[in-house]
């Protein structure tokens, strides 16, 4: 039988699955990690242009370059909300992929400016893993995320709180994953 790549697991003779998320023993056993997530991403003109439209964000200083350039900005600026989606959903995958919610975000902070061509990283730092009190399944994970631009200026951060499975492989046995 052949060996199993770190970052998969065997669910056949032959055939391998890619590992996504983590279970709260996984979490339990890194507080204090610092946890980068690759691959980082460019934010491209589609993108900043499709989060205006759906958000209904008019303000100049993310569509009209003639209003930036008259108020001391060479170009514009990337909607906030575009530059918090980018950075979390960077840390998903390694995470919290298999997480049943979302409990809160505090603290957020948008640190430094981001425009269209930027290329975005993230880092979760674990700060804290215990079982639910009121779901004896899940866990409660906190972390620290992170987000910096091309040049390691951190342009994001915020605390997230949210669940994962108290036995992440029996949630993947039952769900494909």
């Amino acid at each position: 039988m052949n060996s199993v790549p770190q970052g998969y697991r065997r669910i056949s003779e032959n055939r391998i699955r890619a590992s996504i998320g983590m279970g709260l023993d996984e979490f339990a056993g890194i507080v204090g990690t610092v946890i980068e997530h690759r691959p980082a991403r460019t934010v491209t003109e589609t993108e900043h242009v499709q989060v205006l439209a759906l958000t209904g964000n008019e303000a100049p200083v993310h569509s009209d370059i003639e209003f930036c350039k008259q108020t001391g900005r060479d170009q514009m600026l990337v909607c906030g909300i575009l530059t918090m989606n980018i950075v979390m959903g960077l840390t998903v995958r390694d995470t919290s992929a298999l997480t049943s919610g979302n409990l809160a975000m505090d603290e957020a902070r948008f640190e430094h400016p981001v425009h269209v061509g930027d290329t975005l990283r993230a880092q979760s730092t674990v700060i804290s893993a215990r079982q639910s009190r009121s779901r004896p399944n899940e866990g409660i994970v906190v972390t620290q995320v992170e987000g910096y631009n091309q040049h390691d200026q951190r342009v994001f951060s915020c605390t997230r709180t949210f669940f994962v499975p108290a036995h992440a492989s029996a949630v993947r046995d039952e769900t494909d994953y």
